[in-house]
């Protein structure tokens, strides 16, 4: 039976969360079963950037981090699931990614 694989990235965990949780619960009124949300690891963005504009002075830096944390859900391919998920409000800040697999 294919299989459908739910990708979601996003730097906000609250949103990414909420999200895995509305899946899970369309998922679970039709009566299928899931596997996930499996979270990835977290990658983690660092620049480190120079406080004074002009270069003069102490030297002295900012650090500045931006963390994308991603979740993998896997369903089985329900026609009536997939239509209700892909009708889900999705936030701008939360990339969604939807394949088919064998």
């Amino acid at each position: 039976m294919p299989k459908v694989r739910i990708k979601l990235n996003s730097i906000d965990i609250e949103m990414i969360n909420n999200i895995c949780n509305s899946i899970r619960d369309i998922a679970k009124k039709s009566g299928i079963t899931i596997s996930g949300p499996i979270p990835l690891p977290t990658k983690k963005l660092k620049i480190t950037t120079r406080k004074s504009p002009c270069g003069d002075g102490t030297a002295t830096f900012d650090n500045f981090e931006m963390r994308i944390h991603k979740r993998i859900i896997d369903l089985p391919a329900n026609e009536k699931v997939l239509h209700h998920i892909m009708r889900m409000q999705i936030p701008k800040n939360v990339n969604i990614k939807i394949e088919m697999k064998d």
